[in-house]
């Protein structure tokens, strides 16, 4: 669904092109100021004084709340792109500020000024300088919307004038002196617009007019204002008298692209690729140099049996062109045919991709259609390659594919995907196994030329037992690499005795006897090798780190990792990253048919070790993401499991980073073999990560898997902390009625089984939504529950968290002396627990009470205490936020030297962590100024 709002001109919304109705001027006037401050909080006094300045009707806030109302029904339509949401502070516009002419005119003239090249800058302004259809709010008038109009002249001017600038340095001075020279009326003394008129005319042959245009403005100057011009101006005059040789116009200069961090995503290219002269031609041709900004996006699909060479030939093709990608190349492995897990599902792929493009999670849409708009929208574009391995089939990879004609598409998959071949005019390219000759030179690649020709026999053996597969010979031929001395005949006699002992492995779609092939390499490893692999097909997941092997095998870390690399030399896995290993599916399946034949105890017992390490080290890290949470009791960890440890929040950030899909497939796994017990409180662990993140989709799915293992268990607090996180995540999301029930759920059983702790966790879950529903009175009754059974049960964090939730509620209400009363025993309690974080948030909730209340001296010491937190453990958004309000205090007190101080520092700050309060710091600044508020003044 696409949105745009507009406000350079009347205000307007649009819907897929259609117009919503706003209502009347005073009414859009309330969403302009929510589309200026679009993702920041507005309070309720700031909208009623931008709305009717002075003249503020006796009940200005009820008629702003019915203003704020009827926009909420306006935007219903298109509620997941767009919303006003209630906060703490007032009220916010969740919007993509791409999606607002306003922001994206700032961002593109950003990223012009930004550029290293003027042929770069120059399409930039154009497409910001488009955005602007008239004045800004053209059909609406207050004094804020005057002032803010004003600046925006003088920022459009800026812009133009920048421009100017560009266009004159690629030498297009004919084409812009029409517009400049349209400009004079309305900007009849600005000297730098004289020297850009003055500078097109002598370039265009016309130095006579360039000159009366000099004289023009300079008595224009002497006039109005009693001045001369500038020295700038004086000098390009000179010039002009003298046909100065650096006035003429540049030479044209080759572009560059500029430099800018770029994704490289791709595994390391094989080490001993050989043949497929035929293949890379083929790709040649449908992929070299077809991306470009016009016509369709380039996508080719390599398709072929398992273990036949296909990623391996992508990665190949795509190492040797990566120039050709100058923004990048993302790598995406979708487990089509993983023989231990389910493919990838196409939300999860999604969120990967945009977590590979740096997006920023707070601004990812909750919904797949919403993560695939933004996913487009990253990559529109930019010449990046995107490759998707190993899909299961077309539905899989629709979703994921770029709008953009300057991407590239190369996929792998065992099937033909006809259907993208139709919708899509994917190309495709057939893999078939290597030829005889082709199988030849990639194991005299791995061996040598001299110890292949001297046993032609056995040669002939072995790589008639591979078929051709490439995986096939590379196995083989590091076994026999592994063994300079073993001849390669008595190598050929084991494959074959293993052929006539073994049937023949069944991969649907190859005629090579790769049972035959694994076997013998099984059978050449040493015993406790050979027992690591057989568990290796047990584990969930593409892949698993050194620390889940130990525990999966109950060896000491060092041990498990020397077992590794046996395996890796054998070629029966990859070490793709460091301490990750990936097996491939081929081997995935033998092993785990090895498995089998171990006792089934063996089996569970090294299942319950693996989910031991997921459930101990998940839990470990939750604590450092969020360490006043109610810990989750977790048994014993059995003998052999070694949990990791982290040190700090951010270790603990990255190793649930990386451990993401090995998680889930560890849940599913843990579902499979019937360990419901670490279903739930593996389900528990992840939550935290899960709201860090922003992986919505997967907090719901674990939480309802949790669900149902807690029914099966038949416990009644489980099933309740199921709901309790069921409702957190769709209250995330807003499906506000899903919330309210799974938090009324959680509710009635907590009751049941006689839990107050749990039911005060349950009523501040359903105040949370009746704060979300913008009805406050609710959420206070609710809150005031919670309140008074966390008192009863003797939990601070709880307690300090309702406190500070009252407060708040009060503070919205006006009620600003109970903002006082709750707030400060908040701050008590969180000083006693040490809850740096939620105590800040407290000092903040006074301050700004204090400062409602008139108290503007008090306010400023609160602040101050809750600056001086957040700078403790580095919460430089908090600090913007929070010097943002001591300013306000400062200002309040008529103290504006040291309002300007701390406002300055503050938009230091914001610019640095590009945060959205910049430019309503600027303001600020600037209201100062214009009150000569300057020094020296």
């Amino acid at each position: 669904m696409a949105v745009e709002f507009r406000v350079l001109g009347d205000v307007g919304g649009y819907v897929d092109g259609k117009a919503l109705d706003l209502g009347h001027a005073q009414q859009r006037s309330v969403l302009a100021v929510l589309l200026v401050e679009a993702q920041r909080t507005v309070s309720a006094e700031q909208l009623v004084h931008r709305i009717w300045g002075e003249q503020a009707p006796q009940r200005a806030k009820g008629t702003l709340y019915s203003y704020l109302s009827r926009l909420r029904g306006a935007l219903a339509v298109a509620e997941e792109e767009c919303r006003i949401a209630r906060r703490s502070g007032g009220y916010t516009l969740l919007v993509d500020p791409d999606a607002v002419d306003l922001h994206r005119f700032r961002a593109l003239v950003e990223q012009a000024r930004a550029a290293d090249e003027a042929s770069v800058a120059a399409p930039l302004f154009d497409q910001a300088l488009g955005a602007w259809r008239g004045d800004f709010c053209a059909s609406c008038d207050t004094p804020w919307i005057g002032s803010v109009r004003e600046g925006l002249r003088q920022e459009r001017l800026a812009a133009l004038l920048d421009r100017g600038d560009t266009q004159l340095l690629l030498g297009r001075h004919q084409e812009l002196l029409t517009e400049l020279l349209g400009l004079v009326e309305e900007q009849p003394l600005n000297e730098r617009l004289a020297g850009h008129i003055m500078l097109a005319l002598y370039r265009g042959g016309r130095a006579a007019e360039a000159l009366t245009h000099y004289d023009g403005f300079r008595r224009r100057l002497a006039e109005e204002l009693g001045v001369d011009p500038g020295p700038r101006l004086r000098l390009l005059h000179q010039r002009v008298l003298t046909s100065a040789p650096e006035l003429a116009p540049p030479a044209p200069a080759p572009t560059r692209p500029a430099r800018r961090p770029v994704p490289a995503h791709l595994p390391a290219p094989p080490a001993r690729f050989t043949g497929r002269t035929q293949e890379l031609d083929q790709l040649a041709r449908f992929l070299d140099g077809r991306a470009g900004p016009d016509g369709p996006v380039t996508m080719a699909a390599i398709t072929g049996p398992g273990g036949i060479g296909k990623t391996w030939l992508a990665l190949h093709w795509a190492h040797h062109h990566l120039p050709d990608f100058p923004d990048g190349q993302l790598y995406v492995n979708l487990r089509g045919f993983d023989p231990s897990a389910e493919p990838v599902p196409v939300a999860a792929a999604i969120r990967g991709l945009l977590d590979a493009l740096g997006a920023d999670p707070a601004a990812i849409p909750s919904d797949v259609e919403g993560q695939a708009g933004l996913y487009r929208s990253l990559v529109a574009g930019k010449r990046l390659l995107i490759l998707l391995d190993n899909a299961r089939d077309s539905d899989q990879v629709r979703p994921l594919l770029p709008g953009s004609p300057t991407c590239t598409v190369l996929i792998t998959s065992r099937h033909r995907l006809t259907g993208l071949a139709a919708t899509h005019g994917v190309r495709a390219l057939g893999l078939d196994v290597l030829s005889e000759a082709e199988a030849r030179a990639l194991l005299t690649r791995h061996l040598g030329d001299h110890r292949v020709t001297a046993e032609p026999a056995a040669v002939h053996t072995l790589l008639n037992h591979c078929g051709g597969l490439p995986l096939a010979v590379g196995i083989l031929a590091a076994r026999a690499a592994a063994h300079p001395d073993l001849p390669l005949s008595a190598l050929a006699e084991e494959v074959e005795e293993a052929a006539t002992r073994l049937d023949a492995l069944d991969t649907g779609d190859v005629a090579a006897d790769l049972r035959a092939v694994f076997s013998s390499s099984y059978r050449a490893l040493g015993a406790d090798a050979a027992e690591t692999l057989s568990l290796l097909g047990l584990a969930p997941g593409p892949d698993i780190s050194v620390s889940a092997v130990a525990s999966l095998t109950g060896l000491p870390t060092p041990r498990a990792r020397a077992h590794l690399r046996t395996l890796q030399a054998a070629h029966l896995l990859q070490q793709h990253s460091p301490h990750r290993h990936r097996v491939h599916d081929l081997v995935r399946l033998y092993a785990a048919e090895q498995a089998e034949t171990l006792p089934t105890a063996h089996r569970q017992s090294a299942r319950r070790r693996l989910l031991d390490f997921c459930l101990h080290t998940a839990g470990a890290a939750a604590e450092l993401l969020d360490p006043h949470r109610d810990r989750i009791p977790l048994p014993d960890p059995r003998p052999g499991v070694s949990p990791q440890e982290f040190t700090d929040e951010e270790s603990a950030l990255t190793w649930f980073t990386a451990e993401h899909p090995f998680l889930l497939g560890a849940l599913d796994l843990a579902r499979a073999f019937g360990f419901d017990s670490h279903v739930w409180m593996l389900a528990q662990a992840l939550e935290p990560f899960f709201d860090y993140r922003g992986h919505w989709r997967d907090w719901a799915d674990t939480q309802h898997i949790a669900l149902l293992a807690a029914q099966r268990l038949g416990n009644a607090s489980w099933q309740a902390g199921a709901h309790r996180g069921l409702g957190a995540v769709y209250t995330q999301i807003r499906r506000l009625d899903d919330g309210h029930t799974h938090f009324q759920h959680a509710l009635d059983l907590y009751r049941r089984s006689a839990e107050p702790l749990g039911q005060a966790h349950a009523y501040r879950g359903l105040s949370w939504v009746f704060v979300e529903q913008d009805r406050l009175r609710d959420a206070l009754v609710h809150n005031e529950q919670a309140l008074a059974l966390y008192r009863r049960t003797n939990h601070p964090t709880g307690q300090a968290k309702s406190l500070n939730n009252a407060g708040w509620l009060h503070a919205m209400l006006g009620e600003y002396q109970r903002t006082l009363d709750y707030c400060t025993e908040a701050v008590e309690l969180n000083q006693k627990s040490g809850n740096r974080h939620a105590e800040a948030g407290a000092w903040d909730s006074l301050g700004y009470a204090h400062h409602h209340l008139g108290s503007h001296t008090d306010a400023v010491t609160c602040y101050q205490r809750a600056l001086d937190l957040v700078r403790e453990f580095g919460d430089r958004c908090g600090e913007v936020e929070i010097l943002g309000h001591l300013g306000d205090s400062h200002a309040a007190r008529d103290a504006p030297d040291a309002a300007r101080s701390v406002w300055q520092h503050a938009l230091k700050i914001a610019d640095e962590i590009d945060h959205l309060a910049s430019d309503e710091l600027r303001e600020k600044l600037g209201a100062l100024d214009a009150l000569g508020a300057c020094p020296g003044e």
